[in-house]
């Protein structure tokens, strides 16, 4: 799978406020890693943006009519209207948008650390964006089981 995972472009943004408290490599490797075991299209991109709550509630608020911060947000690109783009061009799966006070705060509670949380919030982001949800038992129930098998290996 190391080949496959070349093939994608993730680019991660951390807000200078937490910027030493995040492994920004750890974040994009694991980007990759679940694009490729869910087999999406080479050169494909993914966007991640660690922030503060602020960032996070006003997102929340304009984009899900929900006044309040969250952990983990997630924009599929292939969701509105296509754009014209040239025909060698990158696919652009989307966006995840995580909130580093929200994965602190879950970490201590869950006796982890911090790029844990991250992790785990990251990858339950590409996932919704590749159209997994949690709305109903059984699919809460897939979804979960993808997130501990994507992120075997970063458990210590």
């Amino acid at each position: 799978m190391l080949g496959a995972m070349s093939q994608y472009a993730v680019t991660v943004t951390v807000e200078s406020t937490f910027a030493d408290q995040v492994a920004t490599r750890s974040l994009e490797e694991q980007a990759k890693k679940v694009l490729a075991a869910e087999q999406v299209p080479p050169k494909s991109e993914l966007s991640v943006l660690v922030t503060d709550d602020e960032t996070m509630r006003d997102l929340n608020r304009r984009f899900r009519h929900v006044d309040e911060p969250t952990d983990v947000l997630s924009f599929g690109l292939d969701d509105g209207p296509a754009f014209a783009t040239p025909p060698d061009s990158a696919n652009q799966a989307g966006e995840v948008i995580i909130s580093f006070p929200s994965a602190l705060h879950q970490a201590r509670g869950a006796g982890h650390g911090v790029e844990l949380e991250l992790l785990h919030l990251l990858t339950h982001g590409v996932l919704h964006i590749l159209g997994y949800d949690h709305e109903e038992p059984e699919d809460a129930r897939n979804m979960h089981a993808k997130e501990e098998l994507l992120l075997d290996g970063w458990r210590h």
